[in-house]
């Protein structure tokens, strides 16, 4: 892609919302072309503000993906994630606003009227392959886009890679004229020790599914590197006994899965060896409090 060297230098955050499951970490994963969000089919996947970073020789667009807006458990964690979608969008340059190609509900909407109308807002509908009769997908968009006032609407499919391109080019319109605020190989502003983390979690969601309460966390006791290797060591937390032999599985088949798949990717994200060691604490009342969602983490 050829750019205009005389072409002042754009930069900036962009907030990347939207209900539950609709691909917001996948997006942003795909954009930045690298794994530093993590995905599951399950609800409540992302429980941070995760940013990702692609730097070009115009632009650098520093993407901030949220938890999706949880409005079906009223405890401290999900307060807590709520608080963190509404403070990202206020803090934000732009707003991608993510939804299901021919899906439009109530929980959609919720996100919507979360939306301030001081910071540019794009609608991206995602998942654009999945619709067989593509003649649909206009009056769809334009029934949306009579709900709020969009700077521009980009149909895209995260998974397939199509229209990221057009995407990008309408991200780089709305971005402040800024210099780069991270370096060019930076691809996130996160540890490796919350990455590790992150990644034993989506594994524990995608190989025990909805038998596990979202309320399970991971936490890192210990991370230490010697040359290229990196041994981690992270403790699964539970409310129940019962959570705990579902994850060990049977003769611990289900627990030695999660693991061989975690250190898997974290091998191909940090480019080196993992050693890697997990087990399962019983924690009960964690997810309901708010000094032991700040001593695991969320702020």
């Amino acid at each position: 892609m050829t750019t205009d060297t005389n072409a002042p230098y754009r930069c900036g955050y962009i907030a990347i919302v939207g209900r539950p499951n609709v691909g917001k970490s996948t997006l942003m994963n795909t954009l930045i072309g690298a794994k530093v969000s993590i995905t599951s089919r399950k609800a409540q996947t992302t429980r941070h503000r995760i940013t990702g970073i692609q730097t070009y020789d115009d632009a650098q667009l520093i993407y901030v993906d949220t938890p999706g807006f949880q409005t079906r458990h009223a405890n401290a964690l999900n307060k807590n994630l709520n608080k963190t979608v509404t403070n990202t969008l206020i803090s934000s340059d732009l707003i991608l606003f993510v939804i299901e190609a021919g899906t439009f509900g109530p929980a959609d909407q919720q996100v919507l009227d979360l939306l301030p109308s001081e910071v540019p807002v794009l609608l991206v509908i995602n998942k654009a392959d999945r619709v067989k009769d593509k003649a649909v997908l206009l009056p769809f968009a334009q029934q949306v886009a009579a709900k709020f006032n969009f700077a521009a609407i980009v149909p895209v499919s995260a998974k397939l890679r199509f229209q990221l391109d057009g995407l990008e080019k309408e991200i780089k319109r709305f971005l402040p004229e800024n210099d780069p605020i991270f370096g060019p190989d930076d691809i996130t502003d996160r540890s490796e020790k919350f990455l590790a983390s992150e990644i034993v979690r989506e594994k524990l969601f995608r190989f025990v599914g909805d038998e596990l309460p979202y309320t399970s966390t991971v936490m890192i006791e210990k991370f230490e590197q010697e040359g290229d290797l990196r041994r981690v060591f992270a403790a699964i937390l539970v409310e129940r006994d019962t959570h705990k032999s579902m994850i060990i599985g049977n003769k611990g088949a289900r627990l030695k899965e999660v693991s061989t798949q975690a250190r898997q990717d974290m091998e191909k994200l940090f480019g080196g060896p993992v050693y890697l060691e997990i087990w399962v604490k019983v924690k009960s009342g964690w997810a309901d409090n708010e000094a032991g969602l700040r001593a695991y983490g969320y702020e």
